[in-house]
Order: structure tokens, then C-alpha cells, then sequence
């Protein structure tokens, strides 16, 4: 499994992904679901996946040789319109799901895969799109700036109660974090590393970029924040009828458990060694 989430705000967008694979219960592994194509000052595009591994990355495959061949027809640098590229890679989702079906029909495997696509061509805003196994597309809106694609459920909450179009783009990108480190601590198939982007509006190419461990300071510390406040929060809350009142400002909680370690060890990620997965 895996998890994804993709925010649209009026600064611009945010991207994070884990990077947990896993083929069976003992065949654990890291692999990057965060892919970025850029031309600098033209256009900007990144692309996060979930679903079958191998579709993934025959889809990403096909995406890059289109771009990098100056003859053809189609690719992630001819189209003028943000939809327009949504369209185009739905076209060749579609297209590895049909390559892919026709070698795994024996096997019962499902080669489906979603895609989360966001990026900004000059002249146009930024956008954030969601397309699904069959090439079709959805955008974000003002009532729901956001996407997730993958294990969603347990990072939803943040996002639903902070995440608006006039959110700071640094606070889109706390919440992904929190809402990542949420799905982390209640899915074992959703795991560390975090790959996390930011573009903002108007740059036309990656604003900051990083990838977080389970012992990044910064990780570490908004984990231990998050859940401290969180506990604080509770701590504060209205007592009922038949508890005796106390002042929560006098109080304070506890000390945190100790994070659990990694269940699984990191292993190279070959986006790192070879460049393109």
C-alpha cells in the first residue's frame, strides 16, 4: 500500500509521498513515488503514484521518452494547458495498463494504478489533478483543496479541518507532514521515508524539495510536537458533569511514548542510483 497526498493552495502546491513498497508480508521495500519533470521558467510537472509498481514505472518510462524526444507528437512539453497534460498521461496510463494486463492475465494480478498530477505551464496557475485507472481526471476545489491517493482515511482529519485556498503554503506543507506521520503510526504498509515538494506560484520549477527519515531532526520534531498537542488538546477539553473541575493550565501531560523503530530496515531507492525508476 501506500499513501499520497497532494495540496492546491493560492501560493501553490504541496507534495508528499511515503516511499513503502511491499509485494508480500516479508518483501518490504523503497522505492520513490515521487516523480518530477521540470524545465525551468517553461513548466513544471509532478506526478505521484499508487497502485502496481510495475505500471508505475513503464507509465513514468513512456512519459520520459516522450519528453526527452524532440520529434514526437505528444509529450509533457507540447501541450499548452495543465488539463491537457492530465489527459495526455491518463492516455498512457491506460496504455501500460493494457501492456501490462496482457502479460499478467494468467497470474490474477492487478496492474491498475492511480495517479496524482500537479505542475504549473507558464501563463497558467498551478493545478492538481487526480487520474484514475481509466484515464479520466478530477481537479481540486475551493471546498476541497486537496488529493490523496492510496491509504487516505487515517491522514484525512488535518487536512479536512485546517487545509483552505488561503492556507500559507508552509502550513500545507506542516499538515501533509502530520497527516503522513498519521497514516505512519496507524499503517504498516504505509512507511518511511517521506518525499515531500513544494512549488510555489510563479517559480515554474521545484521551490524546495526534500526527503524526511524517521530521524530527520525536522520530522522528528513535528512528530513529538504534533503529538504532544494533540494530547494537550485532549487534556483540555470540557470535563463532564461528574468529574470534579480542574484548571488544564496547571496540568500537563505526561511523557510521550518513544517512537517505535523502523519495522523494516531502508533500502536503497534505485530512482537514487539510476535516475529514473
Amino acid at each position: 500500500m501506500t499513501y499520497c497526498v497532494g495540496i492546491e493552495v493560492n501560493e501553490g502546491l504541496v507534495f508528499a509521498a511515503d516511499t513503502r513498497t511491499s509485494a508480500s508480508f516479508d518483501d518490504v521495500r523503497v522505492y520513490r513515488k515521487m516523480h518530477v519533470f521540470e524545465w525551468p521558467g517553461d513548466r513544471v510537472f509532478v506526478i505521484m503514484s499508487a497502485g502496481n509498481l510495475a505500471t508505475t514505472q513503464l507509465t513514468i518510462s513512456r512519459l520520459q521518452r516522450d519528453a526527452d524526444d524532440p520529434h514526437a507528437k505528444h509529450s509533457l512539453r507540447t501541450f499548452s494547458h495543465l488539463y491537457e497534460v492530465a489527459e495526455y498521461v491518463g492516455d498512457t496510463l491506460v496504455a501500460s495498463q493494457v501492456k501490462m494486463s496482457d502479460e499478467a492475465q494468467q497470474s490474477g494480478v492487478n496492474v491498475q494504478s492511480t495517479l496524482i498530477l500537479g505542475g504549473q505551464i507558464a501563463g497558467e496557475r498551478p493545478g492538481l489533478y487526480m487520474i484514475y485507472p481509466l484515464g479520466n481526471c478530477i481537479a481540486t476545489s475551493p471546498e476541497t483543496p486537496y488529493l490523496q491517493i492510496g491509504e487516505s482515511k487515517y491522514g484525512k482529519p488535518i487536512l479536512d479541518r485546517i487545509i483552505r485556498p488561503e492556507t500559507p503554503l508552509e502550513d500545507a506543507a506542516r499538515c501533509a507532514l502530520v497527516s503522513l506521520d498519521s497514516t505512519i503510526r496507524s499503517n504498516l504498509s504505509v512507511g518511511m521515508p517521506v518525499d515531500m515538494a513544494l512549488l510555489r506560484n510563479g517559480d515554474l520549477k521545484i521551490s524546495q524539495k526534500m526527503r524526511l527519515e524517521a530521524d530527520t531532526p525536522l520530522y522528528s520534531e513535528i512528530h513529538d510536537t504534533w503529538s504532544r498537542k494533540l494530547e494537550a488538546a485532549v487534556h483540555s477539553l470540557p470535563r463532564f458533569p461528574w468529574e470534579p473541575q480542574r484548571d488544564p493550565e496547571q496540568e500537563s501531560p505526561g511523557p510521550l511514548p518513544v517512537m517505535p523503530p523502523r519495522r523494516a530496515p531502508s533500502r536503497q531507492d534505485p530512482g537514487d542510483a539510476q535516475g529514473q525508476q
